[in-house]
């Protein structure tokens, strides 16, 4: 039988983080390894995950490194300090169900030529999670998360529920650190893709437990999250850069779209927003961080 880790990265969401545990703990088969990557959260986070003992393992980061460092030391951590086939990664909002890993491993063991596997994302509501619609591959069309029945190809995903073998992690390496927060899931699955098919896995099904079930968007985020924004552009040109010619405009495309409605919507400080969405792309342009690759045993 396959052994898988699951990697699961937090930080301050204690509640949620104790559902997200509870669920994994929960799921069939057993996993072989449950990593827990804490981007050096609260005394409350750090003290519940040590009381968890040996059910888990603990991953103390000594600083916040973000989404991307979080997932970066969590793989680097399932190549190098286990032996299991298969990695499946997530954030601490989601809710896998007892049964969203076996259709994974199934597809793995009957389709072992792939780059990357992902779940059908829902909402806590059971709608479509708007934030993981994906697009079937070499299509327009995007894999409403109701629509299809059997495994899609699909060009990327996002961390939320991403299934990797042991074999692609050594060919393609980790997850960029440097991009800190956002894209850093759709760069690797693309990474991984251009090795191997990814596919959506329909009969693996997760909750994606968010505030709401809206997109990120620098037209109508609040101020204090609009930094973040300086990487979400950044990280979104960079990746663009790698892609071939059609998606690399239909990329420009969507970029050019958020600026426009950021000129003709009503918002507050609309300088600062304009200001991080240029500097990012400016940056994008010019960023060539550094691929890791783990070390073998």
């Amino acid at each position: 039988m396959a052994k898988v880790s699951a990697v699961l990265v937090t930080y301050n969401r204690l509640p949620m983080l104790k559902e997200a545990i509870a669920a994994l703990q929960a799921v069939e088969p057993k996993l072989s390894h449950l990593i827990v990557i804490d981007n050096k959260s609260e005394q409350d986070t750090q003290d519940y995950l040590e009381s968890l003992g040996d059910s888990i393992t603990y991953v103390r980061m000594s600083e916040n490194l973000g989404g991307a460092g979080g997932f970066n030391a969590g793989i680097r951590y399932f190549y190098e300090q286990t032996d299991d086939d298969y990695v499946w990664v997530m954030d601490d909002d989601t809710m896998v169900h007892p049964d969203s890993l076996q259709p994974l491993t199934a597809f793995a063991e009957q389709n072992p030529n792939f780059g990357f596997l992902a779940s059908k994302v829902m909402f806590s509501d059971g709608k479509p999670s708007v934030r993981n619609v994906l697009r079937q591959y070499g299509t327009y069309k995007t894999t409403l998360n109701t629509e299809f029945k059997e495994p899609v190809r699909i060009e990327n995903a996002t961390f939320v529920s991403s299934f990797f073998s042991r074999d692609i992690v050594r060919q393609i390496g980790l997850p960029i650190t440097e991009f800190f927060i956002w894209i850093d899931d759709l760069e690797y699955t693309e990474r991984a893709g251009r090795i191997a098919p990814g596919y959506l896995v329909p009969a693996s099904s997760v909750t994606h437990k968010m505030r709401s079930n809206t997109e990120d968007d620098i037209t109508n985020d609040i101020e204090r999250r609009l930094p973040w924004y300086f990487n979400m552009y950044r990280n979104r040109v960079y990746t663009m850069r790698k892609r071939d010619f059609f998606r690399h405009m239909r990329g420009n495309g969507k970029i050019a779209w958020d600026f426009l409605r950021l000129i003709f919507v009503r918002t507050d400080h609309k300088k600062k927003r304009f200001d991080t969405m240029i500097s990012g792309i400016k940056a994008g342009r010019k960023f060539k961080p550094t691929i890791e690759f783990p070390k073998d045993k």
